[in-house]
């Protein structure tokens, strides 16, 4: 495998309408499914796949939930928090991808965004070494996750639905995605999810492991 430079801000292709960073509403709770699919048949949906996720392990912040790092099928996926709008929707910006084994300055990039700085002597780590390094460390969490998400659009906004584990504990969740606010605020609307608080995986994950209340 090539060794993999990690992705600055400098280095992100220009944000255009093309691919501009969707902002994000999800909630968490228990009965959201079944309160929200007699709501999805109104003519206007379109149903996608259902997938079930290979399991992840996420790497939770101590100090922080302004990056998404989670260790899934040999890949670190790092996503970094970039804005919120005025309704408090997150806006999260896909930052990298690295293959494992990491080389040793990806993995201190990627620690660094989490506010950690574990002692790297090594030039290489695989994913249980890395792991274990995490679990080392007092500035982070693991959490393992496993999803069944199940995909489905209203007027081209991005939506779903899914069963989720965290270290076990089943929990429900739904998400509404899009650029374009107004006909997300809509959706949200019509769904019947607007007066339930946004939550991020970061901050569900957080509770289960009692960072959060």
């Amino acid at each position: 495998m090539g060794e993999h430079a990690a992705v600055t801000s400098e280095q992100l292709p220009p944000i255009t309408a093309m691919n501009a960073p969707r902002a994000e509403f999800r909630v968490f709770g228990q009965g959201l499914i079944e309160r929200l699919q007699p709501r999805m048949y109104n003519g206007r949906t379109v149903l996608l796949q259902a997938r079930r996720m290979p399991p992840e392990v996420y790497l939770l912040s101590v100090a922080g939930e302004d990056a998404n790092v989670k260790l899934r099928a040999g890949l670190l996926d790092i996503k970094l928090k970039v804005g919120e709008t005025a309704e408090g929707y997150e806006i999260f910006e896909p930052r990298a991808k690295f293959e494992l084994p990491i080389s040793q300055a990806d993995l201190a990039t990627t620690f660094e965004w989490l506010g950690a700085r574990p002692p790297l002597t090594q030039q290489r780590y695989d994913s249980a070494q890395l792991l274990a390094l995490a679990r080392a460390d007092a500035a982070l969490r693991l959490v393992t996750v496993e999803k069944m998400r199940h995909g489905f659009s209203i007027d081209g906004i991005v939506c779903e639905f899914a069963q989720v584990w965290f270290n076990g504990a089943l929990i429900e969740t739904a998400c509404v995605e899009s650029t374009d606010l107004a006909s997300m605020r809509r959706v949200i609307a019509e769904l019947g999810l607007a007066e339930l608080p946004n939550t991020s995986y970061l901050r569900a994950a957080k509770r289960v492991v009692g960072l959060l209340d």
